[in-house]
């Protein structure tokens, strides 16, 4: 068996929504130090509605991949599907990614929700801090 799926090679080759949004109205970077991760999403927002969406990510091939389908899964949803988008569901949506890769899919998932809450803290909007829970120290590779 493969260590990829086809998925996770098509997203890592051809990636969707690479750049970045000049005007972007909220920008999230997250990383990961140890494993040298770092993405960075910008979200374009009207009515509510993620009508634009590019990634930048320094990273491996799971972690390329993770972004792409990410913003593939959230592009023209609105803020609150968003938000519900889980590292489960963007895992699912590559048809997999090996253990030691899961933290690919955790980043992805919280580079959209710092993303969101940028765009709520830039424009007064109030949000449930629930939402964005404050980085709680959890290495995603158990070596804490």
């Amino acid at each position: 068996m493969a260590l990829y799926s086809e998925k996770v090679m098509d997203h890592f080759r051809n990636p969707r929504n690479v750049g970045k949004l000049d005007d972007a109205d909220g920008i999230g970077e997250v990383g990961n130090a140890r494993c040298g991760d770092i993405m960075k999403m910008y979200i374009k927002v009207k009515d509510g509605v993620i009508t634009d969406i590019k990634f930048n990510t320094f990273g491996c091939g799971s972690a390329i991949a993770s972004s792409s389908m990410a913003t593939e899964l959230i592009k023209g949803k609105p803020i609150e599907q968003a938000l519900e988008l889980t590292n489960k569901a963007v895992v699912e949506a590559l048809d997999g990614l090996p253990a030691h890769k899961l933290h690919c899919s955790v980043l992805a998932e919280q580079a959209i929700r710092a993303a969101i809450k940028d765009y709520y803290d830039k424009n007064g909007i109030e949000y449930d801090p629930a939402d964005f829970p404050e980085d709680d120290g959890h290495d995603p590779h158990g070596e804490e």
